[in-house]
């Protein structure tokens, strides 16, 4: 009777280990930690990581002049007698003269000023963001759409979350406008063949 409690409590203990084993592998902690989304509650709340949303302030300004003037000149002259004795005297000339003056200007401005959020769709080696957002504003029935794209150093992001336009590297910002005003700027199509064609 004795050996079959000993038998019976070791075969218990048998159990119960197992048990315990089976408990502790179903039973795992996660930690709370993610180091891939962690950030310090001292920091600033700046895009750093891929999907995170940045504001551009676009404030582009540029200007053009461009100027030529030409000026040529050339004359010739030709002359030419013929004399004979007891016949009057014959005489020939060829004079061209030509003269061009010509010159032309161009000069274009133009301004842009606008705030949009783009995303930070990936990071390069040295942690420089690359950032692309659009943007598409509907006034009046006129469509006008910005599109922003480039490189975004860190360090010039403001403590807001901001960056100025001036700030990106291989910055691409196009600005379009499509709707009736759009439309009456640009000229009419036989305008446009005619153009074509040197007239």
């Amino acid at each position: 009777m004795k050996l079959n409690a000993v038998l019976a409590r070791a075969a218990a203990a048998r159990a119960m280990g197992l048990v315990l084993a089976l408990a502790a592998v179903a039973a795992q902690a996660e930690s709370l930690y993610d180091p891939a989304l962690y950030r310090s509650l001292g920091t600033d709340r700046k895009a750093a990581r891929i999907g995170d949303v940045l504001t551009i302030q676009v404030v582009e300004t540029s200007s053009a002049t461009s100027s030529a003037d030409t000026s040529t000149g050339r004359k010739s002259s030709i002359d030419a007698e013929f004399r004979l004795s007891r016949r009057p005297t014959t005489a020939g000339g060829l004079e061209v003269d030509s003269d061009f003056e010509g010159g032309g200007k161009t000069q274009r401005s133009g301004r842009l000023l606008a705030q949009m959020s783009v995303n930070v769709v990936d990071i390069a080696p040295n942690g420089d963001l690359y950032v692309k957002g659009d943007q598409l504003l509907t006034v009046n029935d006129e469509q006008q759409k910005i599109h922003v794209k480039g490189r975004v150093r860190p360090q010039d992001i403001s403590p807001g979350n901001v960056v100025l336009s001036t700030r990106l590297a291989e910055a691409e910002i196009i600005y379009m406008g499509e709707g009736e005003l759009a439309g009456r700027q640009r000229p009419a199509w036989w305008n446009r063949f005619l153009n074509w064609l040197g007239f």
